[in-house]
C-alpha cells in the first residue's frame, strides 16, 4: 500500500502556504522520515546526504547520490530528482543542489534534528542565503490525514496478527511439553510471520528499515524496559513480553502485551490489574484539548496510588507516525494539547527488578469523539494467560 499523488500534492501546497505564514523562502529537510513524508521516497540513511527541497514557488527538488537515483525512480518519487555522483565527492551534494535551484532563496528553513556540518555545508553552497531551524513539517506530522490513518489501521491489524502468531507458538510449545522457545526464536518468529502477511496480502510494499519486529523478553529479563532478544528461553511460571509492531506504507503502529506462562500467582496478577487499569484510565485521557501531560499524570498516578511507583521507569506513551516514537510525548514537560487526527502509543509499565517488568501498549487515535484504539488485542487477564 501506497500514498496515492493527490497526498502529495495536497501536502506540498499545504506546506508552501506555511512558509508564506513564516516567512520562509524555500524549505530543506534532510531527514529521512520528513523526506518521505515529503516526497514518499524512503530510504536506508547514511553518510550520503539525502534530502528534499521545498521553494515557495517551483518544483520539488530530492537530492539524491547516483546509487539512489534509480531506488528514487522505482518508488515514484514526487519531486525532481537531482543527482550527484558520491560524497564526499569532488563537489559537495549541496552545490550539486544549487546549480539546480533557479534563484536561491533569502531565507530558507531546515529541520532541528539537522547536523552543525550539514548547516555548514548549506551556508558554504549557498552564501547568500539565511538559514533557520524550522519545526514546520514536524508541527505539520502531528496530525495524520485520512489517508495515514487507513496505512496505520491495516498496520494494526497485521501488529495484532503478530502478537497472536507469537501466542500461539508459546501456546504450542508449552502443550506439546517440549522446550519454550528462546526470545530470539520468538522475536524472529513473529517478524517472518507479519513480513509474509504483508506481503501476501498487499502489493507495491513500502519497504522501510524496520517493516515488522519488536522486542521479545521473558521473565527479569523484561524488568529492563529496552532490552534486546538474547539466548535465554522462556520458562513456565514466569511472564514474557511482545512488543511488536509494523509499518504499512510507511505507517508504523505498535502493539504490545504481557503473557503470563501458567496459573498466575497473587503477586503476577496484581502487577498485571494495576497495568491493565492505568492503561485503561491513561487511554480514556487521550482526547482533543487534554494536555500530554496531564494524560500521563492521570496515567501514571493510577500506579503510584496502587504503591507501585517504585516500579516506573517511563512516561504513558508517545506520538507515532513515519517512525516508533516521534512528537508529541506524552509525558511530564510537554504541554501539547491533544488534537484530532494525533496518533500516540498508551503503554504505561511496571518493571519489577530481579522478577518481571508488565506493560500494555495500544496505538491510540485521537478523534472527535474520543479516543480510538487501532491495535485491539485482548488486554483482560484471562487472554494472556497461557497453559494454565
Amino acid at each position: 500500500m501506497r500514498l496515492p499523488p493527490s497526498f502529495f500534492v495536497a501536502l506540498q501546497t499545504r506546506v508552501r502556504a506555511e512558509l508564506d505564514r513564516v516567512g520562509l523562502d524555500a524549505l530543506l529537510l534532510d531527514d529521512p522520515l520528513d523526506v518521505a513524508y515529503l516526497t514518499g521516497f524512503s530510504h536506508f540513511p547514511n553518510e550520503r546526504p539525502v534530502a528534499a527541497y521545498l521553494p515557495r514557488d517551483g518544483a520539488v527538488l530530492l537530492l539524491v547520490p547516483d546509487l539512489e537515483r534509480e531506488y528514487a525512480a522505482d518508488q515514484r518519487a514526487a519531486a525532481e530528482l537531482v543527482v550527484y555522483p558520491e560524497f564526499p565527492g569532488e563537489r559537495s551534494p549541496f552545490a550539486v543542489l544549487r546549480d539546480a535551484v533557479p534563484a536561491a532563496p533569502a531565507r530558507a528553513g531546515y529541520p532541528p534534528s539537522t547536523s552543525v556540518g550539514r548547516v555548514a555545508g548549506l551556508a558554504a553552497a549557498f552564501p547568500g542565503t539565511e538559514w533557520v531551524a524550522s519545526g514546520l513539517v514536524g508541527g505539520l506530522r502531528l496530525r495524520k490525514t485520512p489517508e495515514e490513518i487507513a496505512l496505520h489501521t491495516e498496520a494494526a491489524r497485521i501488529a495484532d496478527a503478530m502478537l497472536a502468531e507469537g501466542a500461539r507458538l508459546v501456546a504450542a510449545a508449552v502443550s506439546g511439553g517440549g522446550e519454550l522457545p528462546t526470545e530470539t526464536e520468538l522475536a524472529g518468529h513473529v517478524t517472518r510471520y507479519g513480513a509474509a502477511k504483508m506481503y501476501a496480502e498487499h502489493d507495491d510494499v513500502v519497504v522501510v528499515p524496520m517493516l515488522t519486529g519488536g522486542l521479545v523478553y521473558g521473565g527479569a529479563n523484561s524488568a529492563q524496559p529496552h532490552r534486546l532478544p538474547g539466548g535465554d528461553r522462556l520458562r513456565r511460571g514466569e511472564p514474557f513480553m511482545l512488543s511488536l509492531g509494523c509499518a504499512v506504507g510507511g505507517r508504523f503502529v505498535e502493539s504490545e502485551r504481557t503473557f503470563l506462562l501458567g496459573e498466575p500467582t497473587a503477586e503476577q496478577r496484581r502487577y498485571y490489574e494495576v497495568v491493565r487499569e492505568a492503561q485503561q484510565v491513561g487511554t480514556e485521557a487521550l482526547r482533543p484539548g487534554t494536555r500530554c501531560v496531564d494524560a500521563n499524570r492521570a496515567c501514571l498516578d493510577v500506579i503510584r496510588r496502587a504503591g507501585l511507583g517504585e516500579f516506573l521507569r517511563h512516561r504513558q506513551g508517545h506520538g507515532i507516525g513515519l517512525g516508533f516514537h516521534e512528537p508529541p510525548w506524552v509525558a511530564d514537560g510537554d504541554d501539547t494539547e491533544l488534537a484530532p487526527g494525533m496518533l500516540l502509543s498508551s503503554e504505561p509499565g511496571v518493571y519489577v527488578p530481579g522478577h518481571a517488568g508488565y506493560r500494555i501498549s495500544d496505538t491510540v487515535l485521537v478523534t472527535d469523539d474520543g479516543p480510538r484504539r487501532l491495535t485491539g488485542y485482548p488486554r483482560d487477564l484471562t487472554d494472556i494467560v497461557i497453559g494454565a
